[in-house]
């Protein structure tokens, strides 16, 4: 719960210093949204392959120069994996995930976008058809990732968007062996109000 909290608290403090920088340098008004779409997870571990998920939350769209924006998020991520050898077998780590993403406009309706992802775990299980069991002690709390994106409004208010994050640190507890990272390719919609 601590670090649930640190995310929000991560994600407040970015949007009060970026409210304040685009008061400042821009007279553009701070945008507010929603966004979601598929995952599509996996995990560097040779025993899995990718698996499908979603992901959904809002944003803040905050100018801070003609071309650039800073757009903190808090999304909820359905990451993991599926079993290579047992097809009905996965592996759910859902996320609470605290994107920070710095957009370059290269038109005014296509943007660029990278910047770091803070994700909490909110969920750890392995499910199969026989029912789930909880894989707490084997996976940490925290992930943390570096994204890449873009985005294209075809109207003001509403866009198509699509990002890859991959995974920075070992997502597995006292792990002896090659590090375990999370990689999520995400494709969705977008609104501004």
């Amino acid at each position: 719960m601590k670090k649930l909290f640190l995310g929000f608290a991560i994600a407040a403090s970015s949007l009060t210093f970026a409210q304040e920088k685009a008061k400042a340098s821009t007279s553009s008004p701070v945008r507010f949204g929603i966004k979601a779409g598929l995952n599509v997870a996996s995990i560097n571990d040779n025993d899995f392959k990718g698996k499908a998920g979603i992901y959904g939350g809002f944003f803040a769209n905050i100018p801070i120069a003609s071309s650039f924006s800073i757009q903190p998020e808090v999304l909820y991520n359905g990451a993991g994996a599926k079993y290579k050898h047992l097809s009905d077998v996965r592996l759910n780590l859902d996320y609470i995930s605290v994107p920070v993403m710095v957009q370059y406009n290269v038109l005014p309706e296509l943007y660029l976008e990278a910047g770091p992802q803070f994700s909490f775990a909110v969920n750890k299980k392995v499910k199969g058809d026989g029912g789930s069991v909880d894989v707490d002690n084997l996976f940490k709390g925290f992930d943390f990732g570096l994204g890449l994106g873009a985005g294209y409004y075809f109207a003001q208010n509403f866009g198509l968007t699509a990002r890859f994050v991959a995974g920075v640190v070992d997502i597995a507890e006292n792990n002896p062996g090659d590090a375990i990272r999370n990689s999520l390719f995400q494709v969705g919609v977008a609104y501004k109000f």
